[in-house]
């Protein structure tokens, strides 16, 4: 029995040297996916940002042309 200690301790310790670079390497892989998740919700943030200005500039424009029309509507003779 006491012969096998050295021998069992050395087993433990490959495993647990097997186990935490599995774990790490796991952990890389995660990690490494959710950068690319944020950068990914980075841009599609950015393509949204960008879609509602030009929905607002669009409505702008559209609130502008229908101000104009009932001044126009409102400035002519009525019969």
């Amino acid at each position: 029995m006491a012969g096998s200690g050295p021998t069992a301790a050395q087993d433990l310790t490959a495993v647990m040297e097997t186990t935490m670079q599995a774990l790490q390497s796991k952990f890389q892989d995660l990690s490494g996916q959710i950068i690319s998740k944020m950068d990914e919700m980075g841009t599609r943030i950015d393509d949204l940002e960008k879609n509602v200005a030009d929905l607002m500039t669009q409505a702008g424009m559209e609130e502008h042309h229908k101000t104009n029309d009932v001044e126009e509507r409102t400035s002519l003779p009525k019969h």
